[in-house]
């Protein structure tokens, strides 16, 4: 699952993520509120499985612009403390301004590449990733660095996506990009927003790394918004993965793509607006 393939470059994988991470930055903080109506209840449980309470410290990787991080210092209080990291400099700008702002001074940022986790070990009580480790070319690396962070008897918990097919939103818009960019399909362990879908993908893998106990939620989460024509520009500003994808076409191209996607999305459109199909998964273990 973790094997990357030797056609796959990792290396310049994660350059082009952290770029597209950089310019998508302010984009994906613009839509803070809209990201955490739509994340926020697989956010609790995430925070639930990791049994984070007053006093934690937590490791959050993958942080992006701190909506769960916010979560998470809310919980542990005045008394606890939450790490926040990322590879991109740019949106962890943006999770310690938030963090700021909610007078929340128990929050520290630091740059980070999730598959690198340089921390004291068996420091935290609780490690994090919110919709982060999908995106790691060696996601065991990932997995055992949090391990190593945790203290004998802490907690990991993530949030992936489940499979393509209960992921309308976002799968529709890969799978045009993907035939109109003459993408081939990904490779086996190759990283991307379905690679710990599969059923029981992400808790093999957490048990491959070392932890126990697993244990995993699947979480309904709706994606709302007034129209698909929101959500395309949702996915346009702030979507690095598509952008990505849509890097080998020329200007004129990528607006036809986003145009068939606008048409493919308004399939959920209804009277309550654009409810796009989203399916979540939870899963925890213990070190």
């Amino acid at each position: 699952m973790t094997t990357i393939p030797r056609s796959f470059d990792p290396t310049a994988y994660k350059t082009a993520t952290t770029a597209q991470w950089e310019a998508a930055a302010d984009s994906w903080n613009s839509w803070g509120p809209t990201i955490e109506r739509w994340l926020g209840p697989a956010t609790d449980v995430m925070l639930d499985l990791a049994g984070i309470a007053s006093g934690a410290r937590v490791l959050d990787v993958a942080a992006g612009a701190g909506g769960q991080t916010l979560a998470a210092a809310g919980r542990v209080g005045p008394s606890g403390a939450v790490l926040a990291t990322d590879i991109s400099p740019a949106i962890l700008h943006h999770a310690e301004h938030a963090a700021a702002a909610a007078g929340l001074p128990n929050v520290l940022t630091r740059v980070m590449d999730a598959e690198d986790i340089d921390v004291e070990p068996e420091t935290y009580d609780a490690v994090i990733s919110r919709v982060g480790l999908i995106y790691c070319p060696d996601q065991q690396a990932a997995l055992r660095g949090m391990r190593a962070a945790l203290r004998p008897g802490g907690r990991v918990a993530g949030i992936v996506y489940s499979t393509p097919d209960r992921n309308g939103f976002f799968a529709i818009p890969v799978s045009v990009i993907r035939r109109r960019a003459e993408l081939p399909p990904p490779l086996p362990g190759q990283p991307g927003p379905f690679s710990l879908g599969g059923e029981d993908v992400l808790a093999a893998a957490m048990r491959t790394a070392g932890f126990r106990d697993v244990e995993v939620c699947v979480v309904p989460a709706p994606l709302r918004l007034p129209s698909a024509a929101e959500c395309v520009r949702f996915e346009r500003e702030s979507f690095g993965a598509l952008h990505q994808m849509l890097a080998g076409l020329d200007a004129g191209a990528q607006d036809d793509a986003w145009a068939e996607i606008g048409r493919e999305l308004a399939r959920f459109e209804g009277s309550d607006g654009f409810v796009g199909e989203c399916e979540l998964v939870v899963a925890a273990g213990t070190r």
